[in-house]
């Protein structure tokens, strides 16, 4: 796997940022990783980059520890900070052959990554005539130069137009074709035109990981029960294809499954089963908007 996170949990003082956190990434995925501001998504880029260290588990980039091996996990990953920091005073080939030199690649792969984003016409201009989106190619070619196995991408098109918005996502889908991307968004949209995967987490756990053809296909679908009594995990988890389970309030439950079949009957099969009364049921919704605030709302 390209990034493995195992039981990662992280603590502010008495703030848990992220609690027990575990995913993994294979080369050649683009993953949506949504949540709502304070979910803790900043948090697990930062600990995967480096920058922080988490307070329990472990987490490892191209089979290099975060905790352990961050030069090795650092020369693996290319990153693009939401606010992108630029030397807007330097014109962007030199700013990008600066760059080389810090990363020691050649100049070559400077060329090379111009190339790659669409740079051409504006390697000769400095970065602060460059527009919003132009500016977004030349951090993304910044985090290409020491040609990255993985990239972790921070809001990569907050602020752009329509015509960049298209532009830039184009550029990720070809890059993410030969790399592990994991892209942090608050646009649906975004991960709709991107990713092959979403991961969603709110106030630091992961509500959801599911590939996107499934929501694609409709194959995911949360059935809201309400039962006259409260009913163990254990036993909610023998109703087949079921893969989350969420005790929202008193006896209420979010019962997620991956299948076209509609569950609706087999969940009155296990309240007939079990002696269950059901005082309400709904098939909910599941497109990736309603999604999310389904699972990052609380009632």
């Amino acid at each position: 796997m390209s990034i493995e996170v195992q039981h990662i949990s992280k603590t502010y003082g008495n703030q848990k940022a992220l609690d027990d956190v575990s995913f993994s990434l294979k080369k050649g995925e683009i993953v949506g990783f949504l949540g709502p501001n304070g979910a803790g998504k900043s948090t697990m880029m930062k600990i995967l980059t480096t920058y922080l260290e988490a307070s329990n588990g472990s987490a490892s980039v191209n089979g290099f520890s975060v905790e352990k091996e961050a030069s090795n996990v650092q020369r693996s990953i290319g990153y693009l900070a939401e606010h992108n920091p630029l030397y807007l005073d330097m014109y962007v080939k030199e700013y990008l052959l600066f760059n080389a030199e810090v990363y020691g690649v050649s100049k070559n792969e400077v060329e090379n990554v111009i190339l790659k984003t669409g740079l051409t016409s504006e390697a000769h201009k400095k970065i602060q005539q460059l527009s919003k989106g132009y500016r977004q190619r030349v951090g993304l070619a910044n985090a290409l130069l020491h040609n990255p196995d993985v990239l972790i991408l921070d809001e990569p098109t907050t602020g752009l137009d329509p015509n960049q918005l298209i532009e830039i996502r184009e550029l990720i889908k070809n890059v993410g074709k030969e790399k592990t991307v994991l892209l942090s968004t608050h646009i649906m949209q975004e991960v709709e035109a991107i990713c092959d995967r979403v991961i969603i987490i709110n106030k630091g756990k992961i509500v959801l990981d599911t590939p996107f053809r499934e929501l694609r296909n409709n194959k995911t679908q949360i059935i809201e029960v309400e039962f006259d009594y409260r009913v163990e995990e254990v036993a909610l988890q023998n109703i087949s294809s079921i893969k989350n389970i969420e005790n929202k309030e008193g006896f209420l439950y979010h019962l997620h499954f991956n299948t076209e079949e509609d569950m609706r009957g087999k969940v009155f099969d296990f309240a007939h089963d079990n002696g269950l009364k059901i005082l309400q049921l709904h098939q909910k919704n599941t497109s990736l908007e309603k999604l999310f605030i389904e699972l990052t709302t609380q009632k």
